[in-house]
């Protein structure tokens, strides 16, 4: 879906900033699919870096990493963005903050996608969400006691935002077109341009 938004408007020289790179699923996966377009990958955890590295190998002469958080990216300008299961764990008051830089970074029209849990961050409705999330993980084969933990560790320290107040955000922050494009339970996935 990320690959299908960012191509709309993303020439076939693009240039791409994906923030949240740690592991280099999204590198590896946008890079096969795209031999035109570069890439500058950023992420706080220099472990996670050195996965991505060796993720992407084949695709090392179009990859640049960067240890660090978004202030830490090049100033662009970059054709697109892409920000995976990351914002999630941005407290709201930096938040605002790093989607303007996102948008600071994108030329005008430039398309971001977005993907976090975001779910009512307020009981009883975050209970629901978040008792149909384990629900599926269990039924997945997830071991239960695991799931447990990752339901208290979401409830605990992730600063969850609802859709409403993450859309908000997004517009704040100087986004246009916010559009939703997927919905799985907690998760959710936005499309938004510069």
């Amino acid at each position: 879906m990320t690959d299908l938004l960012l191509a709309e408007r993303t020439p076939d020289d693009g240039r791409v900033l994906v923030l949240g790179a740690g592991g280099g699923l999204e590198l590896e996966h946008l890079a096969a699919g795209h031999s035109g377009w570069e890439f500058d990958g950023v992420d706080p955890s220099a472990e996670m870096l050195r996965l991505a590295e060796a993720t992407t190998e084949p695709f090392a002469a179009r990859i640049r990493l960067h240890e660090g958080y978004v202030h830490s990216a090049p100033a662009g300008p970059f054709d697109a963005a892409v920000c995976l299961l990351t914002l999630h764990f941005i407290p709201a008051a930096e938040r605002l903050d790093t989607l303007q830089h996102l948008r600071g970074r994108l030329k005008p029209g430039g398309p971001l996608v977005v993907a976090h849990h975001s779910f009512p961050p307020q009981p009883p409705e975050r209970d629901t969400w978040l008792a149909r999330y384990a629900a599926y993980g269990v039924g997945s084969g997830f071991p239960a006691d695991r799931m447990a933990k990752t339901i208290g560790a979401i409830r605990e320290r992730l600063p969850v935002l609802s859709p409403e107040d993450d859309e908000a955000l997004m517009r704040e922050a100087g986004f246009g077109d916010v559009s939703l494009f997927y919905a799985g339970l907690t998760f959710r996935g936005w499309v938004a341009y510069a």
